[in-house]
């Protein structure tokens, strides 16, 4: 049987607009649409509603995975966990170890009797739980469950270089894109961030720009003065009047004036990339050579934290990538400074 996932516009404010359906008979999934309507209301990010609804929808359909098809209907065993990285991996291409990852951590929420009428029963053997008390032994014991994960390889991000940065620059054009560029480079903006900012956000007078981040948390960034000035250059010389409220939209065609979408935004990155032959040039990348560089200049992990909108500080330590140069470097200014006198060796 297959599975498919669409957006099915709602005034619902209760449900979900991402639905998962069965290609035959076009009816829904409920026990998964339930869960999509419940993180809805939460107020999850609709990029990570999207994933979700597509790691389920591979999980009810088997993602061909389980030649058993065990996971749609039957028992889990203890082995359905590990068949079920298994499989993945002998697909071509194989998933990423992170795509692995999702995919198991889905079918561990999704098949803990979490709703009553889901089309599987977990053995007792599909995780292995054990009783764990708080320090002092204070308060309830609660259940840690250990689950079967694949390793991720540590990625090694490299910040693109000075001279990839000035030819990949030196190829825009439009005043717009100069701008989201520079909101990358000299803000460390997301790509989801920069395409989600609106007019209103934007206060030159106050070299102030107000950013959405993921769990739509809200933070205050300081401009840049180079930033100032190209934010000012499109909103005067480029920007449709009338248009949305969005910041960056469409320049031509029909939906001039629109909201940029994240696949322009793409095309745009994917149409530069192959112009000037610097082919690391991502937004991404443009977020981790921001990073790079702060940290280069001095600046302190809990104020890059700040900058970057990250709720962990383990996270900002991942952008962080520092050269044996830059070690030698650091420490002979250290010693320079803070060496102290040698006691005298007696003859």
């Amino acid at each position: 049987m297959r599975f498919h996932v669409i957006r099915l516009e709602t005034p619902n404010p209760a449900q979900s607009p991402l639905r998962v359906i069965e290609h035959e008979t076009g009816r829904e999934v409920g026990w998964v649409n339930r869960y999509l309507d419940r993180e809805y209301v939460r107020r999850v990010a609709d990029t990570t509603l999207r994933t979700w609804a597509y790691n389920r929808q591979h999980l009810v359909r088997g993602g061909g995975s389980l030649h058993t098809g065990d996971v749609v209907e039957g028992y889990l065993t203890d082995s359905t966990p590990l068949n079920y990285v298994k499989c993945q991996s002998r697909q071509q291409p194989p998933p990423s170890s992170s795509s692995i990852n999702d995919r198991v951590a889905v079918a561990d929420r999704a098949l803990r009797n979490e709703f009553p009428d889901a089309p599987c029963q977990v053995a007792r053997g599909f995780h292995h739980a054990f009783l764990h008390r708080r320090p002092l032994g204070l308060g309830r014991p609660r259940v840690a469950i250990s689950r079967l994960r694949v390793r991720v390889p540590k990625r090694n991000l490299v910040p693109l270089s000075v001279e990839e940065v000035a030819r990949f620059w030196s190829s825009f054009r439009t005043a717009r894109d100069l701008a989201i560029v520079g909101l990358m480079l000299l803000q460390g903006l997301r790509s989801a961030e920069v395409l989600g900012l609106n007019e209103d956000d934007v206060l030159l007078s106050e070299a102030q720009l107000r950013v959405r981040g993921k769990g739509n948390k809200l933070r205050f960034l300081p401009l840049a003065p180079e930033t100032v000035q190209l934010l000012d250059h499109y909103r005067r010389l480029e920007r449709p009047n009338p248009c949305t409220a969005a910041l960056f939209v469409s320049l031509k065609g029909p939906v001039r004036g629109a909201r940029m979408t994240l696949a322009g935004l793409r095309s745009l990155f994917r149409y530069h990339r192959q112009r000037t032959g610097v082919q690391l040039a991502n937004p991404h990348r443009f977020r981790h050579t921001f990073a790079s560089d702060m940290i280069r200049a001095g600046i302190s992990l809990p104020a890059l934290m700040q900058l970057m909108g990250h709720a962990d500080i383990q996270t900002t330590l991942r952008y962080v990538q520092i050269t044996p140069q830059d070690v030698y470097r650091q420490y002979a200014r250290a010693v320079a400074q803070h060496l102290r006198p040698l006691p005298r060796l007696s003859s």
